[in-house]
């Protein structure tokens, strides 16, 4: 089994919950491929601008994976501006392990996490990404937090 942070916005986080279904633009397709059935995504909200305020990034869910990759560009995912046309065709089907009651604080965890190896320029270890694999660890010591 492995592990995966799913990088998403607010409004996507949305699709995820009603349809149960995480996708990536086809540039991803080497990282997707390596995702299979059973596999656990935590789904990740990147830093947002709601009006005057910043909402902080955060972990929000744990699913798990109950297909292999397969596509589909139908329009169900909300393209974020910059990236034209986009519909997020490769697909996986997912189930709720645990939708968090409150969202884990992504920035509190840096110092402890094993996957960013530079704590000042963390960003950098998710930028660009739709999703990477992470170490066990790091999967245990978010869910050791979100069950508090």
């Amino acid at each position: 089994m492995a592990y995966w942070l799913c990088i998403t916005t607010e409004e996507n986080w949305n699709v995820i919950k009603e349809k149960n279904v995480w996708g990536v633009p086809e540039r991803h397709k080497n990282t997707i491929a390596k995702v299979k059935s059973g596999d656990k995504l935590l789904i990740y909200l990147k830093q947002e601008r709601d009006k005057d305020r910043i909402v902080e990034p955060r972990i929000v869910a744990v699913y798990e994976t109950t297909s292999e990759v397969f596509k589909d560009s139908k329009r169900i995912f909300k393209t974020p501006e910059g990236m034209g046309n986009e519909s997020f065709p490769l697909r996986i089907k997912l189930k709720p392990v645990k939708i968090f009651s409150t969202p884990v604080d992504f920035k509190s965890l840096i110092p402890k996490l094993r996957f960013i190896t530079n704590k000042k320029k963390w960003t950098g270890h998710l930028m660009g990404k739709a999703m990477r694999q992470i170490p066990v660890e790091d999967y245990e010591l978010i869910m050791s937090v979100a069950k508090r």
